[in-house]
């Protein structure tokens, strides 16, 4: 199944407001970073066990590790229990995202890599993408 495919399925199996709410999000990565590659992760391992939720990831990058590097998403999002999870990846100082952003953001955690919140109303649009997009750019450097 193609990745755009995975993605539509994935988000059409939401309840209505998180699917209004990732779709939406979804469209506005996508409008700032068109031709992106895409991910997505059905949230199971090899065995086919749950490990995590299901995510969808944009852009890719190498991430350093021991023995080499391994291809990843540059931003990710994800629908769970409490909200929404997004993810910036590669970033190498965990004080940078929380500390330019977490103020101006709205009602949401910022984490080293995640910005958590319960619903996309809850946070600045503006904000949101601008920080998506500082971590791509600087993944992509």
């Amino acid at each position: 199944m193609k990745t755009e495919d995975e993605i539509a399925r994935y988000l059409d199996s939401l309840p209505e407001a998180k699917r209004t709410d990732m779709r939406r999000l979804h469209a506005a990565i996508l409008a700032k970073n068109p031709g992106c590659r895409l991910w997505f992760s059905d949230g199971k391992d090899a065995s086919g066990k749950v490990v995590s939720n299901p995510s969808i990831g944009y852009g890719a990058f190498a991430k350093p590790h021991a023995g080499g590097a391994r291809e990843m998403f540059q931003a990710g999002i994800s629908a769970n229990a409490s909200g929404i999870s997004v993810y910036v990846m590669g970033l190498d100082d965990r004080k940078y995202l929380p500390g330019k952003y977490g103020a101006r953001i709205g009602k949401a955690t910022v984490t080293g890599y995640c910005i958590k919140f319960k619903v996309l109303g809850d946070v600045d649009m503006d904000v949101l993408l601008a920080a998506i997009q500082d971590g791509i750019r600087q993944t992509s450097a």
